[in-house]
């Protein structure tokens, strides 16, 4: 893979905006660079804008360079800014796997790109070659989610190592929800693949879906391009600093795992003794799939009871499913029994 080829003529050639923080390293006495307001610290200061100290925590915990990290707000910003990188609008094309995560598809949108989608088969899986042969000479970026939302399940690995060997361009797989699944990260084939881009975040596993912070693990090249053509102060301070606090107490994001897998397996079980309840989904996620005789009325029946779940019926392959985010032992207690409820009706 040749990345100049890849990139847009215009990012090729774009001088980057240079920051005061990225002229100087290091820690200084006096602070007269920035136009800052010198009272009220530390909030007065512009965040680091490379977030240098929260990589290297993040990199001691993943086990991958720093190089080779990238941070955005929410895993949002790294999609849009791979489309601004390597798509030239009205000109090039993305192939994404469907049903999946929509927001590849509102980004394809907002910067104008073609957006083709290929289906899954009736086991919510692919098939390289589909993907492959959905392509042309303007295909840039291939999405997949795994494990995969709106299904729960992850993707075949072996599939995924063809697509990655045999596509010129960027793959992108979405790791959303690997903390819940038993497979492992792609994380650990980074050299490998130097067309490989990995998303994951803090808003799942690590419970931190308010500070908005996404990751992108990929090559050093790809992630200079990333920040170099992200906003300047893309991590605020008090996000960086909420994210060190959640590393530091990884022990408790352990705890969170265990506790949401067993609940997991709970819910699934009384959910199969529901009487409407047609199909549970395999899932390596914090969610499952259902699907009933009509979602519509079901959704509708829940949001009367206060309990909100998403009605994934207008998705492709989805017709009459719910997806059920696994909560507390209180709240999976709660949806059961107004569910009985229902099946009472």
């Amino acid at each position: 893979m040749n990345l100049n080829e890849l990139l847009r003529e215009n990012i090729k050639n774009l001088q980057a905006y240079s920051c005061a923080r990225d002229e100087f390293k290091g820690e200084a006495s006096v602070y007269l660079d920035a136009n800052e307001n010198p009272f009220n610290s530390p909030f007065n200061r512009y965040p680091d804008p490379l977030q240098w100290k929260l990589k290297e925590k993040m990199s001691d915990i993943k086990n991958i360079p720093v190089e080779n990290i990238f941070l955005g707000n929410g895993s949002d910003e790294a999609i849009d800014l791979l489309y601004r990188a390597f798509c030239e609008p009205r000109q090039d094309n993305v192939v994404a796997i469907e049903p999946t995560y929509g927001m590849y598809k509102v980004c394809a949108s907002v910067n104008d790109i073609e957006y083709r989608k290929v289906m899954l088969d009736e086991n919510f899986d692919f098939e390289a070659y589909k993907l492959i042969d959905s392509t042309n000479a303007h295909t840039k970026i291939i999405w997949l989610c795994s494990p995969n939302n709106p299904t729960g399940n992850s993707l075949n690995r072996k599939e995924i190592h063809k697509l990655l060997k045999w596509f010129r361009g960027i793959v992108v797989i979405d790791e959303a929800y690997i903390d819940f699944s038993a497979g492992e990260s792609m994380s650990d084939c980074l050299l490998l693949y130097p067309n490989m881009v990995i998303l994951q975040t803090m808003s799942k596993a690590w419970g931190n879906a308010a500070i908005r912070l996404g990751m992108a693990y990929a090559s050093k090249d790809i992630i200079q391009v990333l920040n170099k053509i992200k906003y300047p102060y893309n991590i605020n301070l008090l996000t960086q600093n909420q994210a060190l606090k959640a590393l530091d107490n990884h022990e408790q994001t352990e705890k969170w795992l265990s506790d949401l897998n067993e609940e997991r397996t709970l819910l699934i079980k009384e959910l199969g003794k529901i009487t409407f309840v047609n199909h549970i989904c395999p899932t390596d996620a914090n969610f499952v799939l259902v699907k009933v005789d009509d979602a519509n009325a079901v959704y509708k029946f829940l949001v009367n009871q206060g309990i909100i779940v998403r009605n994934r019926s207008n998705v492709s392959l989805c017709l009459n499913c719910i997806r059920i985010t696994v909560g507390t032992k209180e709240e999976n207690k709660t949806l059961i029994e107004e569910l009985k409820k229902y099946a009472l009706i």
